[in-house]
């Protein structure tokens, strides 16, 4: 006789594919931390820095998102997690749930800033720097696109000369999170030996950091410039082992990575408000969500939504087994932040005109995610880094 088979669980919409029956309890431990995180310090109060268009506290936030060890969370030593990449990627997941922008800083912070000091920096960069930003006690920034140059940053204006054993850093760089509050810049510039990596301390003359504002999109993250006019920077400053574009498109990838998670947790807040609403919301004398057209909406919303958490999670389970290829995180991301409008597009139609106000969160992670779509790769470079994977032949040119 055969052993008698476990009771099957009832059906879950919140979990409609048993995707948690997948995940360890480490990273249900993480998920849940910062789910609470966000509902108890960030949902009360996103709307309102949303239509203010800032996010007040940031260096606060920036603490606590440290002390809940989300700040180069899957990085090693210095006092970073040391988590697993599957543990990261929930932790995007649920920040974006509840605002692209908190996602941001941390993809940032640890994922483009930290990561590039951890990969490329000296050892006595790394104990200098690593460890306040794990703490945030220090946030970073990542210089890297241009006012002129964001696809193509081979085409960066932005060099540094030697200047006896200095270095003299010229340039202007473009739509940089946290920017204005960061104590140190990685800044990207062209020299005689090819594309450097430079560690930029907030403060130092010749530098500044003006915020962007007038933004529809990311309203509650910081967003600014990098003006570099003959900044002085000492010999030690360079990232030793970065040379070339290699070194900020791999942090980039890191970052990717991150987003094909995070775009996931926008995308379950608009589908669970829409769900609601439709539960709710009466026409013709019955809830709409009783309707036919809204039962399709609804069951396309949830295949995209949960077939791109299981992309993520696989991608997931590649990095920490360290098989995860660039091309692969331009797959997750190409797949999982377009499907994420999308599915934040239908559930503005299932609200209807309430769809639009902010006392609901779908228009803000609609609009948060127009920036996700094109930064760090546009929806066309990831469509042509794919095509080449897929032909050998390189259309980017």
């Amino acid at each position: 006789m055969s052993a008698p088979s476990a009771v099957t669980p009832p059906f879950d919409p919140g979990d409609p594919l048993g995707i948690d029956d997948c995940l360890d309890p480490e990273d249900l431990a993480v998920r849940d931390t910062v789910r609470a995180w966000a509902a108890d310090r960030v949902l009360p109060h996103i709307a309102e820095w949303y239509e203010r268009g800032e996010l007040p506290g940031v260096r606060e936030l920036a603490r606590e998102l440290g002390a809940l060890g989300a700040l180069g969370m899957s990085l090693e030593g210095y006092g970073c997690a040391g988590a697993s990449a599957v543990s990261y990627g929930l932790a995007c997941l649920e920040l974006e749930a509840a605002d692209s922008g908190i996602r941001s800083l941390v993809s940032v912070q640890g994922s483009l800033a930290m990561y590039a000091i951890h990969r490329y920096g000296s050892e006595e960069q790394k104990r200098r720097w690593l460890p306040a930003m794990a703490t945030g006690e220090i946030i970073g920034c990542f210089g890297l696109t241009e006012p002129d140059h964001g696809s193509d940053p081979a085409g960066m204006r932005a060099h540094a000369r030697r200047d006896g054993s200095d270095w003299l850093l010229t340039g202007r760089k473009m739509w940089i999170t946290n920017g204005s509050v960061a104590g140190v810049a990685v800044v990207w510039a062209r020299t005689d030996e090819g594309v450097r990596g430079f560690l930029v301390p907030a403060g130092t003359p010749g530098f500044s950091a003006p915020e962007i504002t007038h933004k529809w999109s990311l309203r509650a993250s910081v967003t600014s410039e990098l003006v570099l006019d003959d900044v002085r920077l000492p010999a030690d400053a360079v990232l030793p082992e970065a040379k070339g574009l290699r070194g900020p498109l791999s942090c980039l990838s890191h970052a990717r990575y991150g987003i094909v998670w995070g775009a996931m947790g926008a995308a379950r807040t608009c589908f669970e408000t829409a769900l609601r609403y439709a539960g709710t919301r009466e026409q013709f004398g019955r809830p709409i969500g009783g309707f036919q057209l809204t039962q399709a909406k609804l069951a396309d919303m949830a295949l995209e939504l949960h077939k791109g958490i299981l992309l993520a999670l696989h991608l997931g389970r590649r990095m920490d087994a360290g098989r995860l290829l660039a091309e692969q995180v331009s797959f997750g991301k190409l797949n999982n932040v377009r499907e994420a409008i999308e599915i934040c597009r239908t559930a503005r139609t299932v609200l209807g005109a309430n769809g639009i106000s902010l006392e609901y969160p779908v228009m803000r992670h609609a609009t948060n995610l127009e920036s996700v779509l094109t930064y760090e790769g546009t929806v066309e470079m990831h469509q042509l880094v794919l095509g080449k994977a897929l032909t050998g032949l390189d259309a980017f040119r």
